[in-house]
């Protein structure tokens, strides 16, 4: 039998560290060692925090379901105030006062009772968060058994039934009364990462955009006011469509916005765009029918047009939590899609027939990271 490779260093090292912090006399040393106390009392609040991290979320969601943003926005209110105006029993708001206090979502205020903390504050008024804490509730569900999940032995997951595309066979025939929850959740949530994007890419350079994936239009709507001058084309699935033609409709924009149905992966796009978004819809999908989407947009643009695709990505530590743990499990619930980094997707839109693929930086890379793409050919602009 052939000797076994030595170890390297860095494989000594870590055994050598795995070991120290699995011994609990280590533990109890370190926690008392003037040097090292900081961190050791850090990494245990992190791993409480992992520990409980589902109670915190369901405090957040408490605060959004009574409305407790709101109802302290005007100012501060006494715990018996506040338990009126909510309606719980002054116990129970206390402790749900103590717990958001804890969690940075209010604040003490002196005399004058609880007001908001600074995540609070954020919170006020925005549809979009609170739109996705409520939709939690379907991904806590699948979650209840992890490793069911990721055996595939969770059966018809509460995400996969709310996301209905990705198991049907002809999605392009799925009735309005199934695609209507999903639609208006990335409605809700799509102001989060539309001024990200237009903020990171001026669109003034463009004659016509189109939206695959489009939705109810939100992501329009934004463009539609950032770029006066743009031609606009939303896509999306029949059903999708008619939403979107409402609410374009409700905003003043039907005149402007013209709406194509169809399913992107079984039908060519419409042509007459020189630059095409993919606004969180490539992540949705596994690899193969995002070759074929990224084949499509390829064949639909002209040349030296442009493709903005836009969505979390892997890579870093601002977007690893967000992006291999909350959306990789998120992903393994819905039954379709990954996460995948700037350099997986380089490759694909690569293998697509793109040329000057570039990461272009945003402000809040966790919300969204945007590569922007050419088809070769024309005068490219910059």
């Amino acid at each position: 039998m052939a000797a076994a490779a030595p170890l390297s260093w860095h494989e000594r090292w870590w055994r050598w560290r795995d070991k120290a912090l699995g011994n609990a006399a280590f533990r109890r040393w370190a926690a008392g060692c003037a040097l090292t106390r900081p961190l050791a009392r850090r990494r245990a609040a992190q791993l409480f925090d992992l520990v409980a991290g589902f109670v915190y979320s369901q405090v957040l969601l408490a605060c959004v379901r009574l409305r407790v943003f709101e109802v302290l926005a005007d100012g501060a209110l006494s715990v018996p105030q506040l338990a009126t105006r909510i309606g719980l029993g002054e116990a129970a708001c206390e402790r749900l006062v103590q717990a958001a206090a804890a969690l940075h979502l209010l604040q003490p205020r002196g005399t004058a009772g609880w007001g908001l903390g600074e995540l609070g504050a954020t919170l006020v008024g925005d549809r979009a968060i609170a739109a996705l804490v409520e939709h939690h509730g379907a991904l806590y569900a699948d979650l209840a058994d992890p490793v069911a999940l990721l055996r595939g032995e969770a059966g018809d997951t509460a995400l996969a039934r709310l996301w209905p595309y990705a198991r049907s066979a002809q999605p392009g025939q799925l009735p309005i009364e199934r695609v209507a929850a999903y639609s208006a959740l990335m409605s809700a949530s799509q102001p989060l990462v539309a001024q990200e994007i237009l903020d990171a890419v001026p669109l003034t350079q463009h004659r016509c955009l189109l939206d695959v994936g489009g939705g109810e239009g939100r992501f329009l709507a934004a463009v539609a006011e950032r770029a006066p001058q743009l031609r606009l084309m939303l896509f999306d699935l029949p059903a999708v469509a008619g939403l979107a033609q409402a609410r374009l409709r409700a905003a003043g924009l039907s005149e402007r916005v013209q709406v194509h149905a169809g399913d992107f992966l079984r039908q060519p796009l419409p042509a007459g765009a020189d630059v095409v978004t993919l606004v969180r819809v490539v992540h949705d999908h596994d690899d193969a029918p995002v070759r074929a989407l990224l084949r499509a947009v390829h064949a639909a643009l002209p040349a030296g047009g442009r493709l903005l695709l836009a969505e979390p990505m892997r890579g870093g530590a601002a977007t690893a939590a967000m992006a291999d743990a909350y959306f990789g499990m998120y992903l393994q619930a819905m039954g379709s899609g990954r996460a995948r980094s700037s350099a997986q997707l380089t490759s694909l839109l690569r293998d697509a027939g793109f040329e000057q693929v570039s990461l272009v930086p945003t402000r809040q890379p966790l919300l969204c990271g945007v590569l922007s793409a050419r088809k070769a050919g024309g005068l490219a602009s910059v």
